[in-house]
């Protein structure tokens, strides 16, 4: 088995070349006439009147409705712009449409009244441009060629930029409407309203509703009770931006087994290992490992306990601390951690209100942990055009902070029925976990993604029991062993392993959850099966930690830590080994980082987009091995539709995995002149707040040999010749160091 190698050099970072010239709608789209711009000034004249006798905003709401999912740079930018002002810094919320066949962009501004009349004035004067100059009607030849008219733009009011911008917003646009979620509200009573500008609170007052501050969880998101939220919906539903529901019955319920048998089970007293934090139900501190747990309830003492509401809190803390010696056959090689323990709910139902600000307050009182277990989740499904504001809590505590959570992707109660995952399972910073069993094939009560009709969730699998196959997790419970099945009793394996790599061998978290990922999706592209990737996400994670940070001896694999600054961060010096001028290997990458997520942004919710690129360099740039050109800047048009982007490079999502197809009959493939492989990574901003600079990322990179032949030592030599530092990532070498850093050192006096 060949080591992980870890490769440290210096990353080049330029910013972007491309300047935008003026725009254009897509070749052959059909023209753009008058007659349409028409339609739209009186879509617009129409709501521009609405809102003048609507005065609870001081503003206006405005649904645009899009002909299709648009990409950053086809959104309207000639609309809703005034001056300085763009029409991007209004939006405050984005969907996709209901409709099943194909999903359209419904993006949210919020606007003044003086917008709405600058953007109905340049479409008038667009139109009489349009039928005196052009008849009515242009295409894209005629927009690329308006420079060749002799056109006297000042005549009518406008410049070249302003008529093109709204030419290709018309395009792009369906037409424009008034937000209204109310059909979302049944039973809902966390509220998230759209993001205006005036203060939230204020604008509730307004229309008889009155919160007081211990039930707002950020500027927009609040509990209301029912009373309120008819209120809300009868005087102003245009607010609801999302709604969900606070009271939730806990995921795990109805698939446990409850086989309990005595425990006998006897363990040394914790010395220096890593603590792991914990935020579940009780924790009964009469079982055999208590030593090892550090518990803290957190829920009112007025709130009654019997012994059921320890038993799960309990069992998951007990594979943290000694899961392989409960489960042999599971054993992870990662030996036992230590536990801070947090008891957060009870009686099988939980408040997401309360969990919410809970979480915050426990994460900010322990800055030592680094890595956290959350095994509890909703019975609810998550909304297809929103975050759950308890996701979206995790993820800005991850993007802030540098910790990680791992979360059990909750579980079905009918398995004859497909259901989505349940909140906080479809945070995107966090890992999720989904179930296998052990015939590897996924669990009876696994639940579904995507998140966001797109974010890839769950992110990967581990074992979690399966009553159908009749094989169980053994747990540890207060009255003693419990044979369990669920995502709950999945995630702590997963939690343990990333525990090891962050706390034990010193990796960064965005480099521990692209191991993670990377050593579930193995050689084969299970993501091209849509079905079975929202079941197990990129796959199942190898048991035991070794096959996590090894790699066998015809592959090279390496990790490399970067910190964007720039558009473009890259080394073009990566040295794979040449044979006979030509590269016997396939290669695979993964990329993770934390971003900063917009709730309010609905379904464009992660701010930064990091788009990666590795391969063979030759003299226009990297010949990636996906064949991604979103970005590549070679001097040809490479247009892709938003959807494309999305769908087969994942446009937007934090988690990145290419690669290319182990199989028979491979070639080597021809080394250039450059005789190098390059890395870029290019960062792109959705909003104008910079939100990406500074984003640290994690990047695994796999060689596999096609000859099986073990080339590593000759990876090493070259890349040491190129100015990087190699280091490997040696089991006991890092046990060693790891035990060392953790020797108390008595001075003398």
């Amino acid at each position: 088995m060949n080591d992980l190698l870890q490769l440290k050099g210096s990353f080049q970072q330029r910013p972007s070349k491309n300047r935008p010239g003026f725009r254009n709608i897509p070749k052959n789209a059909p023209p753009v006439t008058s007659k349409y711009l028409t339609t739209l000034s009186v879509g617009l004249e129409q709501l521009g009147e609405y809102w003048k006798k609507e005065k609870v905003l001081g503003g206006a709401l405005i649904d645009v409705r899009y002909t299709t999912v648009v990409a950053k740079s086809n959104r309207i930018s000639g609309f809703f712009s005034k001056g300085q002002m763009h029409a991007n810094s209004t939006v405050v919320g984005a969907r996709f449409s209901d409709s099943d066949r194909e999903k359209k962009h419904i993006i949210t501004h919020f606007v003044h009244g003086d917008i709405i009349d600058d953007t109905i004035e340049k479409l008038s004067k667009s139109i009489i441009l349009l039928n005196i100059e052009f008849k009515g009607s242009i295409d894209a030849d005629g927009l690329e060629k308006l420079g060749s008219f002799g056109i006297e733009f000042n005549k009518y009011g406008l410049t070249r930029s302003t008529f093109c911008n709204i030419i290709a917003d018309s395009h792009y646009v369906e037409g424009f409407g008034i937000p209204d979620n109310r059909i979302n509200t049944k039973n809902q009573s966390i509220i998230t309203i759209y993001k205006t500008s005036a203060d939230a609170i204020t604008i509730l007052q307004k229309i008889g509703i009155d919160v007081p501050e211990e039930r707002v969880i950020s500027d927009t998101t609040m509990l209301l009770r029912p009373p309120q939220i008819t209120i809300l919906t009868e005087k102003a539903p245009y607010l609801i931006a999302m709604a969900t529901e606070d009271i939730s019955k806990l995921s795990y319920d109805d698939v446990l087994s409850e086989t309990v048998q005595k425990n006998s089970h006897i363990i040394d007293s914790p010395n220096n290992e890593p603590t792991i934090g914990v935020i579940d139900t009780m924790f009964d501190t009469r079982v055999y490992f208590s030593e090892w747990v550090k518990f803290k309830k957190m829920i009112d003492d007025e709130i009654p306990l019997d012994q059921k509401d320890y038993e799960h809190g309990t069992a998951i803390s007990s594979i943290i601390v000694d899961g392989p010696v409960i489960n042999p056959d599971l054993d992870d090689g990662c030996g036992r951690f230590k536990v801070r323990h947090f008891g957060v709910a009870a009686k099988g139902q939980y408040s997401a209100f309360t969990i919410m600000k809970l979480i915050e307050e426990i994460v900010e009182a322990n800055p030592d942990i680094k890595v956290w277990n959350l095994s509890l989740g909703s019975d609810n499904e998550i909304n297809l055009n929103s975050i759950s504001p308890e996701a979206a809590i995790l993820d800005k505590i991850q993007y802030e902070k540098d910790i990680i959570f791992i979360i059990a992707g909750t579980n079905n109660r009918d398995p004859k029925t497909e259901r989505r995952i349940g909140a906080p399972a479809d945070s995107i910073n966090s890992i999720v976990v989904n179930s296998v069993n052990s015939t590897n094939t996924p669990a009876s009560y696994s639940r579904k993604g995507l998140v966001l009709s797109f974010f890839n969730k769950p992110d990967v699998c581990s074992y979690g029991g399966d009553m159908i196959t009749e094989d169980f997790i053994r747990v540890c419970e207060p009255n003693g062993e419990g044979l369990r099945t669920g995502t709950s009793f999945a995630a702590p394996w997963i939690t343990r392993k990333v525990a090891y790599l962050i706390e034990v061998l010193g990796l960064s978290r965005e480099t521990a959850k692209a191991l993670i990922v990377d050593s579930a999706s193995g050689w084969s592209n299970k993501a091209c099966d849509q079905r079975l990737a929202a079941l197990i996400g990129h796959g199942i994670v190898p048991k035991r930690i070794e096959d996590i940070i090894k790699s066998p001896d015809d592959e090279i694999r390496f990790i490399i830590n970067g910190v964007s600054e720039m558009y473009d961060t890259y080394n073009y010096k990566l040295p794979v080994p040449i044979d006979d001028k030509k590269y016997p290997f396939v290669a695979k990458a993964t990329l993770c980082y934390f971003p900063k997520c917009s709730i309010n942004q609905g379904v464009d919710y992660t701010n930064t987009e990091l788009d990666v690129y590795l391969g063979r360099v030759h003299t226009k740039g990297i010949k990636t091995i996906n064949r991604n050109t979103q970005s590549v800047d070679d001097g040809e048009s490479h247009y892709m539709y938003e959807g494309d982007a999305r769908k087969f490079f994942r446009k937007w999502d934090n988690t990145k995995h290419i690669q290319e197809t182990f199989g028979e009959k491979l070639l080597p493939r021809k080394a250039y002149d450059n005789s190098m492989w390059g890395i870029s990574v290019k960062t792109k901003e959705r909003l104008g707040t910079r939100d990406g600079d500074g984003i640290k990322f994690g990047l695994v990179v796999t060689l596999k040999e096609i000859y099986g032949i073990n080339r590593i030592n000759d990876f090493i030599h070259q890349c040491e010749l190129q100015g990087w530092l190699v280091n490997r990532i040696d089991l006991k070498n890092r046990l060693d160091i790891y035990a060392k850093a953790q020797e108390n050192i008595i001075f003398d006096v």
